[in-house]
């Protein structure tokens, strides 16, 4: 079926969805700041940001053009380069994961269903249309986006060729090639040559956001500060606010956070199990795992998601600032450091996870799975063994966008908190 926007049922199917995920976003708002207390006043930057989407107004991108992806794995440096403003296409809202079902199989991921709903109905975040969206082939559904959405969205997709294993030199050798491609064709599309000065310039630009991003992740270790719920809220913003904005935006929290340890202002008490949400990644409006956990007595002070801490830890180390050191530094940063379940073997994110355990003083580990997420279903058994002889608990949770499991999750979830809070006060 060719997307027509003159037919009557295009544009009721947009309307529709569009009331949906306006009424989606403020209940999740409401949640997310009436119902937990102490909220630092460095959020409300965060929290204005995703509400406009209530308003269906779009974040500027100051003129320029733009870039869509899909994963963590495209070096959106290049794009910065190129002058242009890249976004991350993905969608947590139930609302468009109904649009995406009547397109794909029953069993697809939510997360894949919702970003093609999305697209289909021309709801970008940003003021701009994108000129293609970048593919990496992190996820066998994502890679196929392409081909399906091809009679539905009128953007090209551009597939970013990922290796299936990270270890090797011919891997990495593989992988700075398809960079090396990439960066043709992004000043392809853009019409803009990417420079020696313009890259370092972005690099740097990256870098500041990265360095924010770590002092945040390293307030997170000691005695919370800061809800997860909100953590995961300002990582999701960094996939469509302007990187400088953001960075500065961070700053003004961080000092704030600084001021709440220094002052001993927490906001929980001693005997809120710690709490590490891995798996699945939670994309804004969908924080029903988050909230949950949270409001039944947790409290989240560390993630290990694509969409979290995975995306802006590591830095890229350059040795010389040439073209030549420069892309292949770049290909490196998005490779090595990589724990995607994507790539086999794996134990990088087995090595990650029992760091974060011992670094954020976990009490207990959730795993969240969406239901068609093969990747990180598969995995969970390894990592559940590793926790097991680790001596940490884990709750494995299977869900999706809708909101028909939260009784059910909801009694699980309290079980489990319970049992660590017993567990730890012994």
């Amino acid at each position: 079926m060719n997307k027509n926007k003159n037919t009557d049922r295009y544009e009721r199917m947009k309307k529709t969805s569009s009331v949906h995920m306006a009424m989606e976003i403020k209940k999740t708002l409401k949640e997310t700041i009436e119902d937990f207390p102490n909220n630092p006043e460095g959020m409300d930057y965060f929290y204005k940001l995703v509400s406009i989407f209530t308003e269906e107004k779009k974040i500027n991108t100051n003129g320029k053009k733009v870039i869509a992806t899909t994963c963590v794995q495209v070096p959106t440096e290049l794009i910065l380069a190129a002058d242009a403003h890249p976004f991350r296409m993905c969608s947590g809202a139930y609302s468009t994961d109904q649009i995406g079902s009547e397109y794909l199989p029953a069993k697809t991921c939510p997360l894949v269903k919702s970003t093609l709903g999305m697209m289909h109905l021309d709801f970008y975040q940003v003021d701009k249309k994108p000129l293609a969206v970048i593919n990496p082939t992190t996820c066998d559904q994502k890679r196929k986006l392409g081909e399906i959405s091809r009679d539905l969205v009128d953007v090209p997709h551009y597939p970013l060729e990922l290796p299936p294993t990270k270890d090797t030199e011919e891997a990495r050798i593989y992988w700075q090639k398809v960079v090396k491609r990439f960066t043709k064709y992004i000043e392809q599309i853009t019409g803009n040559k990417i420079t020696r000065q313009k890259l370092k310039n972005s690099i740097r630009k990256v870098s500041r956001a990265q360095q924010e991003y770590r002092k945040f992740y390293t307030l997170r270790k000691g005695k919370p500060v800061i809800w997860g719920k909100d953590s995961i809220l300002i990582t999701n913003t960094y996939f469509y606010d302007d990187i400088e904005r953001w960075t500065l935006s961070m700053k003004k929290l961080n000092k704030e956070l600084e001021r709440k340890v220094k002052n001993k202002e927490y906001i929980t008490n001693a005997r809120s199990p710690r709490i590490l949400l891995t798996g699945s990644p939670s994309i804004f409006p969908n924080l029903k795992i988050p909230l949950l956990i949270e409001s039944l007595g947790g409290v989240i002070v560390a993630e290990e998601f694509c969409s979290t801490s995975r995306m802006l830890y590591d830095t890229v180390a350059v040795d010389e600032w040439f073209m030549y050191d420069m892309v292949p530094a770049l290909a490196d940063r998005y490779l090595k450091p990589c724990t995607c379940p994507n790539f086999t073997p794996n134990k990088d994110r087995e090595r990650r996870l029992l760091e974060m355990i011992k670094d954020f003083s976990i009490d207990g580990v959730i795993y969240q799975t969406f239901a068609g997420c093969q990747l990180y279903d598969m995995e969970s058994r390894n990592i559940s063994k590793l926790f097991e002889k680790n001596g940490t608990q884990m709750l494995l949770i299977e869900t999706d966008y809708s909101p028909e499991d939260h009784g059910q999750i909801s009694t699980r979830l309290e079980a489990f908190i319970e049992s660590l809070k017993t567990r730890t006060h012994i």
